[in-house]
């Protein structure tokens, strides 16, 4: 037995659906994403992410966030502009390592302040070595028709 309020319901979806609301809707015809394959619980979260074009970083542990942020720290810094903004991103970066070893949280990983002059030493070097030109191959002139040598095949006279 239906009651009224689903009666009132379906009254407005067969309206809808006579004036053609539900026609061209995006996706219609389309396969249901993720169909057949296995059940993940976070399916919501990776959609999320994906649809708002979110690194997929944000789902690590504190811990593993930070002992990334180290590995990329080369790339990180190799467009500031000066050594003290180099200085002032590792001293934030270890701000936030220290931070958590004083409370960790999430599974035991070594996460260890960065050394700021080594850092520097390197950014540095990748500026120096940015800033040589690359030798550029010089392409041979092309040979006049008199430098050249002339190949014969032997059965054949020229």
């Amino acid at each position: 037995m239906a009651f009224g309020w689903e009666a009132a319901v379906e009254a407005q979806i067969r309206t809808a659906q006579e004036r053609g609301e539900f026609d061209n809707l995006p996706g219609a015809g389309k396969p249901i994403p993720g169909r057949g394959q296995p059940y993940d619980e976070s399916w919501w979260i990776k959609s999320f992410l994906e649809r708002e074009a979110l690194p997929t970083d944000l789902l690590l542990p504190t811990p593993l966030q930070l002992r990334r942020r180290v590995e990329q720290l080369r790339d990180e810094v190799r467009d500031l502009p000066t050594e003290e903004s180099v200085r002032a991103f590792v001293a934030d970066l270890n701000a936030e390592i220290v931070a958590w070893l004083r409370t960790p949280t999430g599974p035991r990983v070594v996460v260890r302040p960065v050394n700021a002059d080594d850092t520097v030493r390197r950014w540095r070097s990748d500026r120096e070595r940015a800033a040589t030109p690359t030798a550029t191959p010089v392409e041979p002139a092309p040979a006049s028709p008199s430098n050249r040598r002339r190949w014969r095949l032997p059965w054949r006279r020229h």
